[in-house]
């Protein structure tokens, strides 16, 4: 089972810290690879590794030559805290339902609210948690046609 990424923090050293979909948040230090992969002692270099970018849901990449696949870091990273992702799914639901429902695409919805719209599709994918003014202000544009149900399983 892979386990989609949604966050990548860059923190001191070779360390970094990925979110992923499910709320585990890990903690993974690149050293760990240098004996296995020498080419990666690069990232010892800040510059090189304040340059890493995730590349979809599946991996992290520097260059050409130097990248890791977040299911790795899931797996044998630290993990750090268990963050509640109920909230970021039932917003990114309800957003993308009201908006869908108002037969308003993401570039007008951005328009009206002045939201990017690479912003506004963080919020649909439950990559990004908004704030209550930020629905707020996707709500008026939907002429208040946003309706947020959290539910949570019970024991």
């Amino acid at each position: 089972m892979f386990h989609k990424a949604i966050g990548l923090k860059l923190l001191e050293g070779t360390a970094l810290e990925v979110s992923y979909e499910d709320g585990a948040v890990k903690r993974y230090d690149m050293r760990k690879l240098f004996p296995k992969y020498p080419q990666l002692k690069a990232l010892e270099d800040r510059a090189l590794f304040l340059s890493a970018k995730m590349i979809g849901a599946y991996g992290i990449i520097w260059n050409d030559e130097l990248d890791i696949d977040t299911e790795t870091i899931y797996e044998d990273g630290e993990t750090i805290r268990k963050e509640n992702v109920m909230i970021h799914h039932a917003s990114s639901r309800a957003v993308s339902a009201a908006r869908a429902s108002a037969g308003v695409s993401q570039k007008r919805l951005a328009e009206l609210t002045g939201i990017d719209q690479s912003d506004i599709s963080k919020i649909e994918r439950g990559v990004s948690n908004p704030s209550v003014a930020t629905l707020e202000r996707i709500a008026e544009a939907l002429h208040g046609q946003l309706s947020i149900t959290i539910d949570v399983p019970t024991a």
